[in-house]
């Protein structure tokens, strides 16, 4: 079905904006949809109304598409209006009153119980002082839930006051008390006996993980480069493996084993509860996938559509 506005839209994106034939070629598929889904009920490309695109938009979210596909039509949508309105052929935008799709704030990755274990037995397999650091470094960043940059800037004194609690400064410069487990206080205490000699009055004296640059501690980025190669070391993809993610294991682990969200959203420093929660739905997805794996009803419903699990 020829539409003369969609071929001008075309003419034009091509022509004033230089869009490659695979950018022009997207555009007519996705106004073209939505011409065969005005033409169903009786109404054209040109004068759709809010209602008929609110309408597209709606079956599109039903049909299971990507919130992000839906984005892009809604965008391809905004631009022909807004430039049948410069060409004078209609006066109003239908799409200007139109939010887009909510997109789905993405889970947080993890690794399983076995893989932070498995990280931590390899690093450990090794006896030279890097070593001993990278395994303190994996038993506090897993055990305790540090972010990076709290982890790496540690003051030597963080973990004096008391055997199973750790002084950690966070974002916004606020202090909070989080546990020391016993493998985390025995790795300090290792990496303690051969941590470098450092100048008294150096930064770098004043940190537990001291470091050569002018900040006086390791670098964030040292360690993201330690874990990547463990990583591979331990037969773990280095892609899933960095400092954010043993923060993510750590709280991901303690919601599945019923930790009290509070107490979590505590350890890890978070000002609202909300950006906690977000280990819930982990939670949640793990739970629905067991089901979907092991409850009977789940297996004869595939049985039932054909599905092979």
């Amino acid at each position: 079905m020829a539409v003369p506005e969609l071929e001008l839209f075309l003419e034009m994106i091509a022509a004033e904006r230089g869009a490659a034939r695979r950018t022009s070629k997207a555009y007519r598929s996705d106004l073209e949809d939505f011409a065969d889904f005005l033409d169903a009920r009786g109404r054209d490309l040109a004068r759709a109304g809010r209602e008929q695109i609110s309408d597209y938009l709606t079956a599109l979210s039903r049909s299971g598409m990507a919130a992000t596909t839906q984005a892009r039509r809604l965008s391809c949508l905004r631009q022909f209006y807004r430039f049948l309105i410069a060409e004078k052929i209609r006066s109003d935008d239908p799409t200007a009153a139109i939010d887009g799709p909510r997109r789905g704030k993405p889970l947080p990755k993890y690794l399983t119980e076995f893989e932070t274990a498995l990280l931590i037995e390899t690093a450990a397999l090794g006896h030279a002082a890097r070593d001993i650091r990278l395994v303190a470094l994996l038993e506090l960043a897993y055990g305790s839930g540090l972010r990076v940059s709290e982890l790496v800037s540690l003051p030597l004194n963080a973990a004096a006051r008391d055997e199973g609690w750790l002084t950690v400064r966070g974002k916004g410069d606020k202090e909070r008390i989080v546990p020391l487990s016993p493998p985390s206080r025995q790795a300090i205490e290792g990496w303690l006996m051969v941590r470098p000699v450092t100048n008294g009055r150096s930064r770098a004296a004043s940190y537990l993980f001291p470091g050569r640059g002018v900040a006086g501690h390791l670098t964030a980025q040292t360690f993201y480069n330690e874990l990547k190669e463990l990583a591979v070391r331990a037969g773990i993809d280095p892609t899933r493996v960095s400092p954010h993610i043993l923060r993510h294991s750590f709280a991901t682990h303690l919601v599945a084993n019923d930790a009290d969200l509070r107490a979590v959203q505590q350890m890890l420093g978070h000002a609202n509860i909300a950006t906690t929660e977000i280990y819930t739905h982990v939670q949640d997805d793990r739970l629905s996938a067991t089901v979907r794996r092991a409850h009977p009803l789940a297996a004869l419903s595939d049985q039932m559509t054909g599905k092979k699990t």
